[in-house]
């Protein structure tokens, strides 16, 4: 891809990143995400489109609203700069190639799971069901030959993560097994590295609160949804790379 098309797509990442707050926001509210537009959840006023612009109006109104002044969370700025990082780096990998729209698709399908879990401690099932039938209809358009590997790993993810979810109930939810069910759909035979390079965030992110907090760490409920999304985005963008990896040294090629 050329530069200018890079920075289209890091703009229009960020406008996706807009609307995934949007999600992280009304989604678990079971509100419409199409209407009515943006308002501040303070007064109430409805935002206006020059205060509404990715980033920049966060930054110029220093992360208040206009009207009340009620502080803006930074997750805002922050949701926008990394799907618009994202998009550029999915676009440097992909090019110009059919798989980059089922990437960017996932992409914002993990940042919107991460931001919801992270908020509200909920992964929506409509979200979920939306991830699932994107990536099932854009790689039936990119890749056809690949629908029928995806599938198989969707359900190898899902049901991987439901055993772990009935044998550790308290440590992973119903969410977090249909998350790992859509990831499978989009990257099909990389869901492995991904799902494994989340589980080991997680462990490690676990292992950091025990040896700061002690033994009440142990009951604090954290939220996987980003370890996933995290592995996800790796698995994407290096999970063929890693597989390969593995059978050669492993000689399971020969």
């Amino acid at each position: 891809m050329t530069a200018p098309e890079l920075v289209l797509l890091g703009l229009c990442g960020a406008a996706f990143g807009s609307f995934v707050n949007v999600l992280a926001y009304r989604l678990p509210r079971r509100e419409s995400i199409v209407k009515p537009r943006s308002r501040c959840p303070g007064c109430g006023t409805t935002i206006r489109s020059y205060d509404n612009i990715p980033v920049v109006s966060w930054l110029l109104l220093r992360g208040r609203c206009r009207d009340c002044g009620m502080r803006i969370s930074i997750r805002y700025p922050l949701v926008e700069a990394v799907t618009a990082a994202l998009f550029v780096v999915l676009g440097l990998k992909f090019g110009r190639e059919a798989a980059l729209w089922p990437a960017l698709a996932l992409a914002v399908t993990l940042v919107a799971a991460a931001a919801t879990d992270l908020e509200e401690r909920i992964i929506p099932n409509r979200l979920m069901a939306a991830g699932a039938v994107l990536a099932l209809v854009l790689w039936s358009l990119a890749d056809p030959g690949r629908v029928p590997e995806n599938l198989i790993a969707g359900v190898a993810a899902g049901g991987f993560l439901l055993v772990a979810a009935l044998a550790y109930p308290a440590g992973m939810g119903m969410g977090d097994v249909k998350l790992a069910a859509v990831m499978g759909l989009f990257l099909g035979r990389s869901v492995g590295p991904a799902l494994f390079i989340g589980f080991a965030a997680g462990a490690v992110v676990g292992m950091a609160m025990v040896a700061v907090r002690g033994a009440a760490a142990r009951k604090q409920g954290v939220p996987f949804a980003p370890f996933l999304a995290l592995g996800g985005i790796l698995g994407l963008l290096f999970g063929g790379g890693l597989i390969d990896w593995y059978v050669d040294v492993s000689g399971l090629s020969s």
